[in-house]
């Protein structure tokens, strides 16, 4: 069986990898704070402890929700690296929920995609603003995930004005070649099922965006679900796995614009 672990490595292949951990926790920490109030934290969607989001709002009226679902192979990381992602939907008046989830080995990946919907419900209850959904990498997958049928009440998928997977994994057969698949768990079947690649597609306005300089195997990714759906394809000049996300931090980019269109 090949190897693949080097095609899904995303950090051996960016400068100053180790680092950017460290710069979104930072960022994020001190985005919070100069929040203030409108930084509601650790609003409970489940029974564990990551079950939880964050919710940021804008100064005035709500036009809409975006929701960011973070990324890190469904293995690492929570919300409170990505907080101030938050600002560019902020500035053009959209609140912003991050959703933290549990982690693989302790869920499978199909578990994870349901604690997505349970937050997603739980965002959505006692509104009716527009939503919009964005996510990076695994979280890519999981808002792609949220549309396939029966994923969400038809109700608050009717709601959604744009989704927005960014370098998503869209077929997991590939990652049964990995070393991360010892904490996934999957067989074919489940890496299938699990795989927006295989869903029908959406009549939701879909945009996938992925980095220039990413590993062949996202570009890859992102082309196979660009074709599936016959959805928009953005491919970001200079930008790699870790800062192609960096848009969300800007109010006026073509990454914000899509997400708090609502036409």
């Amino acid at each position: 069986m090949q190897d693949m672990n080097d095609d899904y490595a995303n950090g051996a292949y960016i400068p100053g990898a180790a680092d950017y951990p460290l710069v979104w926790s930072k960022a994020a920490a001190a985005f919070r704070e100069r929040l203030g109030p409108r930084a509601q934290l650790a609003i409970s969607y489940g029974p564990s402890n990551r079950m939880a989001y964050d919710h940021f709002l804008p100064d005035g009226p709500v036009k809409g929700i975006m929701i960011f679902v973070h990324g890190g192979f469904w293995l690492k990381f929570d919300k409170s690296y990505w907080s101030h992602l938050a600002e560019g939907a902020l500035a053009n008046g959209w609140s912003v929920v991050m959703p933290s989830y549990d982690l693989c080995p302790d869920v499978r990946i199909a578990g994870i995609t349901q604690q997505i919907s349970q937050a997603i419900m739980k965002i959505a209850k006692g509104n009716t603003d527009p939503i919009s959904l964005v996510g990076h990498s695994a979280g890519g997958h999981l808002v792609a995930r949220m549309l396939a049928p029966g994923m969400l009440p038809s109700c608050i998928q009717a709601r959604f004005t744009h989704v927005l997977p960014i370098s998503p994994v869209a077929n997991l057969e590939p990652l049964l070649k990995t070393s991360m698949n010892n904490e996934f768990g999957m067989d074919n079947m489940m890496a299938q099922a699990e795989s927006p690649l295989h869903q029908p597609a959406s009549r939701v306005p879909t945009t996938v965006w992925v980095g220039a300089n990413e590993r062949p195997a996202f570009l890859d990714q992102a082309s196979w679900l660009v074709k599936a759906w016959s959805c928009n394809h953005v491919i970001s000049k200079n930008a790699h796995h870790f800062n192609v996300i960096e848009a969300l931090s800007d109010p006026g980019s073509k990454m914000i614009e899509c997400l708090t269109t609502v036409s």
